[in-house]
């Protein structure tokens, strides 16, 4: 990526994220016990834990696109700005510059700020090359850097990635990696699932740790990593597979 700076964050702290006895359930299945949490500060958490442990769940509830069974979720003060970035890009059967022209046009930009706008998020990304070809046929993680592209554009003040770097290659990781830590320096909030135990230590200000749908640890990143307080996550650390 270019070195060119962010556009100033749209909000110089962010609100409390709160979920207040949340559960969900799906056909008469549990897939989230009542849970109880806060997510406060500019921070970077990293939710962690075997498959099928609600991760994913637990983040699309956080962003709004599923509702709980029970229990609320809540920002306190005005929601902010987000935006969220899969693990397989969810793109429009169009140019990668006209991905990112459409979200402008949604946002409400002026026609004539949008294609420069895109130009110069291309470029910062490294895409510039690759304006015009459409976005479905771009590798997995020049799609992934599209879709961090458009989040840009965005400005959100809270940036959610589910399993963004999954089965992407070395350089196309770190590319993805470094995104996230210049969307965190620029002010943005980080909330992101992942498997691999190296990125989590690499990126993680916090950890939530879940297990058979349950958060069983909330807690600083060091704490996690070096004392944690589930036989659970100790498993997990030690590469067992726990389900």
């Amino acid at each position: 990526m270019n070195a060119s700076v962010f556009p100033p964050s749209l909000m110089t702290t962010v609100p409390t994220l709160h979920f207040e006895q949340v559960s969900f359930a799906h056909r008469g299945n549990r897939l989230l016990a009542p849970t109880t949490l806060s997510l406060s500060g500019c921070q970077r958490t990293i939710i962690m834990g075997p498959n099928g442990a609600g991760k994913s769940l637990l983040m699309r509830l956080a962003h709004g696109l599923l509702s709980p069974s029970n229990g609320r979720v809540t920002w306190q003060g005005e929601p902010p700005a987000q935006a969220m970035v899969f693990q397989q890009p969810v793109l429009l059967r169009r140019s990668a510059i006209d991905n990112l022209t459409y979200a402008l046009s949604v946002s409400g930009v002026p026609r004539r700020q949008r294609k420069p706008l895109a130009k110069q998020a291309l470029d910062k990304f490294g895409l510039a090359a690759l304006a015009k070809r459409p976005a479905r046929v771009l590798s997995g993680g020049e799609q992934q850097r599209l879709a961090l592209a458009r989040a840009w554009l965005l400005n959100p003040a809270v940036l959610f990635l589910d399993e963004p770097t999954a089965a992407l290659d070395p350089a196309a990781i770190k590319a993805v990696e470094d995104a996230v830590n210049e969307f965190h320096q620029n002010g943005t909030r980080i909330i992101m699932t992942t498997h691999d135990l190296h990125q989590a230590r690499r990126l993680a200000d916090e950890v939530v740790f879940m297990y058979s749908g349950q958060v069983l640890e909330h807690t600083p990143a060091y704490r996690f990593f070096n004392t944690p307080a589930s036989t659970q996550a100790e498993a997990f650390l030690r590469g067992e597979l726990v389900w």
